[in-house]
């Protein structure tokens, strides 16, 4: 396993140096943006935001900010814990939501969606399924103010926390507790980033913390999304899924399909509207 470099335990460092030291450890763990990584947590640790850290590399990082750096710098590197859980927010589009291990980290690709729910005409009502953080619910109506959100989960857990981010951040957006489009009647447009990830599939070490009933989904990965297509009844669906199923998806949502890639090239929204 890999730890810290001495050099970063114990006595007072500058910020540029505490930096490199978590840099080193980071990168060794195999993370893919360990500058990012160790800004996030320093800037967590010392309650400031990133610029603070440019600003003032020479800035003395010491006492409590230290030992609270050393210890998220050693689950970052050692126990693979996701950044977001570790500093407690993941910024998505235009607002920042609170994460902890009840619900998905909110990824860049999963924006996709909102961008769907964008398109749509002034009031339409539009379901968030598999909610999860209630990032692209609360995302959309953020964005929307006009269009009627809501958004459930399976997961009490998770609805727990999607609620606390609408109240923290004043939006308008019923969440509550139901199975994949049981709460989703009526409404003229469904979005969702349900579960696509085959059972046993190899996946990076940070998603052994993130819940498993919100990734994995059967032997193709594509159970949840079935059931989701059958009960499908609203004018427009679109799906996130996973790399190389966007047209067994489209296959089994029919209608007028459009498929969207993210910034990797990746087919990863099934858009269906019928």
């Amino acid at each position: 396993m890999t730890s810290p470099p001495r050099q970063f335990a114990g006595r007072a460092t500058p910020v540029r140096d505490a930096l490199d030291s978590a840099r080193i450890a980071i990168a060794a763990a195999g993370s893919d943006t360990p500058d990012l990584d160790a800004q996030l947590l320093l800037a967590h640790a010392l309650g400031v935001d990133r610029a603070a850290l440019i600003m003032d590399p020479d800035r003395a990082v010491e006492g409590p900010a230290i030992r609270t750096f050393q210890h998220l710098v050693r689950r970052r590197s050692v126990e693979r814990e996701p950044v977001a859980y570790l500093v407690g927010t993941k910024g998505f589009r235009h607002i920042d939501v609170h994460v902890d291990s009840r619900v998905l980290v909110p990824r860049p690709e999963t924006e996709l969606l909102v961008e769907v729910g964008l398109t749509l005409p002034p009031g339409a009502r539009v379901h968030d399924a598999c909610t999860g953080s209630g990032a692209v619910a609360l995302a959309l109506k953020q964005e929307r103010p006009d269009l009627v959100v809501s958004g459930s989960d399976a997961s009490a857990e998770a609805v727990e926390v999607a609620r606390a981010n609408a109240r923290r951040l004043n939006l308008d957006v019923e969440l509550v507790q139901a199975e994949l489009l049981d709460a989703a009647s009526g409404a003229d447009a469904v979005l969702a980033n349900p579960p696509y990830v085959e059972a046993g599939a190899k996946l990076p070490p940070e998603l052994a913390h993130e819940p498993p009933q919100a990734l994995y989904a059967g032997a193709d990965g594509l159970d949840v999304i079935r059931r989701m297509a059958a009960a499908r009844r609203a004018p427009l669906l679109a799906l996130e899924v996973g790399a190389g199923q966007a047209q067994a998806v489209a296959e089994l949502v029919g209608g007028e399909v459009e498929i969207l890639r993210d910034l990797a090239g990746i087919e990863r929204v099934v858009v269906s509207r019928r």
